[in-house]
C-alpha cells in the first residue's frame, strides 16, 4: 500500500472516495470543495491509499483549525475531516497508513494534537478510531427550536 499526497481537484479517485463517503452530496458540490482544498495548501491536505495495483483504497482529508477542538488542550489543532476505507480493504491497514500521514503533515504545521470526530451511531467509525488510539473526549448532543 503506497499514500499519496493529493494536488489535483480533478483527481477522479478523490471524487470517487468523497462520493463513497458523502453519499448525499452531489458531484458539483464535491468538485467546488476539492478545488477549495487544493487552493488552500497550507490549511487542507489530501491523502489517498493506492494498492500495488494503483486501485485507490482509501483517502483522508486533514485540516488545521485554528477555532476551538473539542476536547483538545492546543491550537491549532489537525483535524481529521473525513477517512474512507472500501469495505474489501477494511482491517488490512489502511486507515492507520492514512493517519500516520495526517498526523505527518499536521506535525509539519507545528500542530501537536490529531482531532477527529464521529456521529454517535456510527460504530464502524467509532472502532476504527478507538482501534487507532484515538481516545473520546466527550459526547455531545446538539438541540435546536424553532422560532
Amino acid at each position: 500500500m503506497e499514500v499519496r499526497q493529493l494536488s489535483d481537484p480533478a483527481d477522479g479517485n478523490w471524487l470517487e472516495m468523497r462520493g463513497l463517503l458523502w453519499d448525499d452530496t452531489d458531484c458539483a458540490e464535491h468538485e467546488a470543495e476539492m478545488a477549495q482544498i487544493v487552493a488552500e495548501p497550507s490549511r487542507f491536505a489530501v491523502f489517498l491509499a493506492f494498492t500495488s495495483g494503483d486501485r485507490a483504497a482509501g483517502f483522508a482529508e486533514v485540516s488545521v483549525r485554528t477555532d476551538y477542538v473539542n476536547g483538545c488542550d492546543s491550537s491549532p489543532v489537525a483535524f481529521l475531516e473525513g477517512i474512507y476505507v472500501r469495505p474489501e480493504f477494511r482491517r488490512r491497514g489502511v486507515a492507520r497508513l492514512l493517519c500516520q500521514a495526517a498526523q505527518q503533515w499536521g506535525r509539519s504545521r507545528e500542530c501537536t494534537e490529531l482531532a477527529s470526530d464521529a456521529h454517535i451511531d456510527n460504530t464502524v467509525s467509532r472502532s476504527m478510531h478507538l482501534g487507532l488510539g484515538f481516545q473520546e473526549t466527550e459526547r455531545v448532543v446538539y438541540f435546536k427550536i424553532g422560532l
